[in-house]
């Protein structure tokens, strides 16, 4: 089968391929077993930055679940390590960056860096052997979202309410456009890259973005969201966690070929505020994978139904695979997804 005829890519495209596709957010990673045991010793971001790693992690879910996308096994922090930005992963935490961001000057500081000179050589090489091994299979690149990012940054570090982004945004709205807009290249440059070692897809993550408000988010946000994303020349999915209440923008004024959804929504109330024009991606909720297999079982089922008033739909989580999840319970998702 071409690449081209991929179902993802026919989805994406606004077509129902006879198969419906399905892959999981968090595919790559702490569920499976071969994970963990190839990751000891090893620090995660080493781990993201090792080509032959990176690609051998990208490649597991593939080959155990039989999903119709392997996911860029990476995090949305490595473009600021290549960067230069000092930044760590706390197990137990999430990233630490050991400068945040608050101020006009600290905005200054890191906006000197120049996007472009972004080394991403062991992207590309992780890129190019995932894409050698997956044939007719697909390859989704990824990046973080401007404000998601900007959310890290600023904070320091993990936070419930991003309360110290937020408020840039209003006590000092040049400062926060200056550094969101210089996250949106960063995320550009990611992206391409990915997209110019042989991935066909990318996805943008907004993780955080249901702490804003609709009026905050349109301001502030979509801009440049739309800026990482605007004429990458493949197909572009967005996905957000809690952005229901702002669903409509998260298109970034139709350069999304696809949206995902998360769990709180259900995917016939998403169509018909996104309208006939765009793929869904969702939104199977993560907690229901510890459910007993018939409880999981009838919510796909009712997943893949209510998918149907798109004009065409990816199945996913409404977020990322917990990682304590039974590995054979998405396996069992994937088979029952394709059997239709």
């Amino acid at each position: 089968m071409p690449l081209s005829d991929a179902p993802l890519l026919l989805a994406l495209a606004g077509d129902r391929p006879s198969r419906t596709p399905v892959w999981f957010m968090r595919q790559a990673g702490r569920s499976l077993p071969e994970y963990r045991e190839l990751r000891v010793g090893t620090r995660m971001l080493d781990a993201c930055l090792t080509p032959d790693l990176a690609a051998e992690i990208t490649l597991q879910p593939v080959r155990r679940h039989g999903v119709d996308a392997a996911v860029f096994f990476s995090d949305i922090v490595i473009p600021l390590r290549l960067a230069g930005v000092e930044v760590e992963i706390e197990p137990g935490r999430g990233p630490v960056f050991a400068n945040p961001v608050r101020t006009a000057a600290d905005v200054d500081r890191i906006t000197a860096i120049d996007p472009e000179g972004l080394d991403a050589t062991a992207i590309a090489e992780a890129v190019r052997l995932v894409t050698a091994e997956l044939g007719d299979t697909p390859l989704i690149g990824f990046a973080g979202a401007p404000f998601t990012l900007a959310a890290y940054l600023v904070e320091g570090g993990p936070s419930k309410e991003h309360m110290r982004a937020r408020a840039m945004m209003h006590a000092d709205p040049d400062s926060w456009n200056r550094l969101a807009g210089w996250l949106a290249r960063i995320s550009r440059r990611f992206l391409e890259a990915q997209r110019d070692a042989g991935a066909s897809v990318v996805q943008l993550f907004d993780s955080w973005a249901g702490s804003l408000s609709p009026a905050d988010y349109r301001a502030f946000v979509a801009p440049h969201s739309r800026a990482a994303l605007e004429g990458i020349g493949i197909p572009t999915i967005h996905f957000g966690v809690g952005t229901g209440p702002f669903l409509s923008d998260m298109r970034l004024g139709g350069i999304a070929d696809g949206v995902g959804v998360d769990w709180r929504q259900t995917l016939d109330e998403a169509a018909a505020i996104l309208g006939p024009d765009v793929t869904l991606q969702g939104n199977i909720d993560p907690a229901l994978l510890a459910a007993p297999w018939p409880v999981l079982e009838a919510h796909v089922q009712d997943v893949l139904a209510r998918g149907r008033a798109a004009r065409a739909h990816i199945v996913n989580l409404g977020h990322g695979v917990p990682p304590e999840t039974d590995p054979d319970q998405l396996t069992r998702i994937v088979e029952l997804v394709h059997a239709g």
